[in-house]
């Protein structure tokens, strides 16, 4: 019974419009019904149109935590760039950079969504930075012990990966349960992620967003 009010609640979140409140002149998702939509196992992302469309899938990907796979030479890698990571200093930043490329769901009302769910301690970045200057980075939201990845860049040859290393690091000291990655990628595979059925991820979803845990202090 539990997992079927879950999925009615999610056909109810994807199919609402999405409630848009003036932030610097540009339309933004209500930050309570993202973290509601987080909460259901659904995620938004902007169409070629501008249009926020919501998605749950099915089967959907996760990194476990216990068992993430370090590729070889990543650590000498990060010793040979002296890559240091920090955690939300600058948040916008890697959510714009990691908006620039060719084909991509972050849109300037992505942007200005996810930057008031940092506002409210929600959201957060894990940034690999090298002579001062960023050089990969990602972000994602925190509720409960789960963790959604949502995007990454790089401008250095293995910042991403490094900084989700480091990531994976921190949610681990933090005592997370889950960190989802929504679908599979050749990139998240070689650490370990594996796809699930979404009922799966709905159970461990609600065991995890029930933790009583912190990103950050």
């Amino acid at each position: 019974m539990r997992s079927l009010s879950l999925c009615k609640k999610m056909r109810s979140v994807a199919n609402l419009s999405v409630p848009n409140h003036d932030h610097a002149e540009i339309p933004m998702i209500d930050s309570d019904l993202l973290l509601e939509a987080y909460r259901l196992g659904v995620f938004p992302m902007a169409m070629e149109n501008g249009e926020i469309r919501w998605f749950s899938p099915e089967p959907r990907t996760i990194l476990p935590l216990d068992s993430f796979h370090v590729p070889h030479g990543l650590k000498r890698e990060r010793r040979a760039r002296a890559i240091e990571i920090r955690i939300n200093t600058s948040f916008e930043a890697v959510l714009r950079a990691c908006a620039e490329r060719a084909d991509t769901w972050i849109n300037d009302e992505i942007v200005e969504s996810y930057a008031r769910l940092h506002e409210l301690g929600h959201a957060h970045s894990v940034e690999a930075w090298s002579a001062n200057e960023l050089v990969g980075g990602l972000y994602g939201v925190a509720i409960g012990g789960a963790f959604f990845g949502e995007s990454m860049f790089h401008r250095t040859t293995g910042a991403s990966k490094i900084a989700l290393w480091a990531l994976v690091d921190h949610l681990r000291e933090r005592r997370f349960a889950l960190l989802d990655t929504q679908w599979l990628t050749p990139h998240l595979k070689q650490f370990g992620a594996r796809e699930i059925p979404r009922q799966l991820y709905l159970h461990l979803l609600d065991e995890a967003i029930n933790l009583s845990r912190t990103f950050v202090d």
